[in-house]
């Protein structure tokens, strides 16, 4: 079995961790609601995607 030599560093430690930070997920306002939506996906609230009724809401 594999045994390291030498103690990793914590600057070595951290400098390959570096690439592993979270990214915070896109988001935009629904231009018939303003609605926070995700991007390319129908919005949630009012049922529209690109200004066109996709799915029919129960509230309206």
């Amino acid at each position: 079995m594999a045994v390291p030599k030498r103690k990793t560093s914590k600057a070595r430690k951290r400098q390959r961790r570096a690439h592993q930070s979270l990214t915070a997920p896109a988001h935009s306002t629904c231009p018939n609601c303003q609605a926070p939506t995700i991007p390319h996906r129908i919005c949630a609230s009012c049922g529209t995607y690109k200004g066109e009724v996709i799915l029919a809401s129960n509230n309206e």
